[in-house]
């Protein structure tokens, strides 16, 4: 089983909960990502995480091809 599907089945998880205990979708999208910059926080330079969040908003057109892609 792929990360990517991995992610998905504990977001579509945690979806569940958060809703069940009064909270929306963008909310928990919001501290789920405090959590990811956290772990990255563990292994990655503060420039290093910059850049992929720079890329990933630069990139969120699911219609257009990425302008560079990482390894």
């Amino acid at each position: 089983m792929s990360a990517y599907t991995i992610a998905k089945q504990v977001m579509a998880e945690a979806i569940e909960k958060a809703a069940a205990a009064g909270h929306d979708e963008q909310a928990l999208a919001r501290a789920l990502m405090s959590e990811v910059i956290a772990v990255y926080k563990k292994a990655r330079t503060q420039q290093d995480i910059a850049s992929e969040l720079n890329f990933l908003a630069n990139n969120l057109d699911d219609d257009e091809e990425y302008a560079f892609m990482r390894p």
